[in-house]
């Protein structure tokens, strides 16, 4: 197989989002308030607990209240807003207006950074024709954040979850990203962090290859395996399937084809 086109996903696999203490700060900055050192830390830790910076930590338990909204946030603007500041809320703030501050303050090309190697990559395959693509589960235009980094001029195609109101694991988005590069699916690779989610692009039969969602000094290099994954004959590597979700990146073939060691391997979101 060769691969003519890779899709990304944003968060934790191109950029990564600011620490929750930097994404506190900046909203009190940016309204003039003034904390103690120990109280930003106290209550950064409480709104990471509870989930409240897109593209940071998971809630460490979804509000019933706030359930079905969480499970569609990425459906819509309106709803991705109503998720994440209704989870901030459950975290007590002394001044009402920095809820909505800290929610415009996650969209600010500043609260992001790419990874080391993510525009050494992006810059390859433009040099090498393969077309690119973005595919995220967001509820806003994250393209200020690529151009104001510098690398909007290496992206075809932007394709957002909220832009068509669905969203990821759904085959639907990878196919109006694999359209968009006039591709074949089974000619594109995938590129994300999230098992279930971004593993949905192989129900498309797209490969799919996971890389782990770690802070960036922590990752300096792992896109650049993409760059010899479109190098190489077919489109997988000789790499074992990952055991974890933790640990062992790998490429997956599309359903109904032969693994790395000839063993039939199902599709990516069989992987937890």
């Amino acid at each position: 197989m060769t691969i003519k086109g890779v899709l990304f996903d944003f968060s934790g696999t191109l950029f990564r989002v600011e620490s929750t203490e930097d994404w506190l700060r900046a909203g009190l900055d940016g309204l003039g308030l003034a904390w103690s050192g120990a109280e930003v830390t106290r209550t950064a830790a409480a709104l990471e607990r509870a989930g409240a910076l897109p593209g940071g930590a998971s809630p460490a338990e979804v509000p019933g209240h706030l359930a079905t909204a969480w499970a569609v946030r990425d459906h819509s603007a309106e709803r991705h807003r109503a998720a994440y500041t209704g989870l901030a809320r459950e975290v007590p703030l002394p001044d009402p207006r920095l809820y909505d501050a800290l929610y415009a303050r996650h969209m600010h090309p500043r609260a992001w950074r790419p990874y080391a190697d993510a525009a050494e990559v992006l810059a390859g395959l433009r040099e090498r024709g393969v077309g690119v693509a973005v595919v995220s589960n967001i509820g806003w235009d994250l393209r200020p954040v690529f151009r104001a980094h510098g690398l909007d001029r290496h992206i075809d195609a932007y394709v957002l979850s909220y832009e068509h109101g669905i969203q990821k694991p759904d085959p639907r988005l990878f196919a109006v990203a694999c359209e968009a590069l006039g591709a074949d699916p089974r000619e594109v690779l995938m590129v994300g962090d999230d098992r279930r989610a971004d593993g949905g692009a192989a129900d498309l039969g797209c490969a799919v290859r996971f890389v782990d969602h770690l802070p960036a000094d922590e990752r300096p290099d792992a896109l650049r395996a993409v760059l010899g994954l479109v190098g190489a004959d077919d489109g997988r590597a000789a790499v074992e399937p990952p055991v974890s979700r933790q640990h062992s990146p790998a490429v997956l073939p599309a359903p109904g084809r032969s693994g790395p060691y000839g063993t039939p391997t199902g599709p990516a979101t069989g992987m937890r």
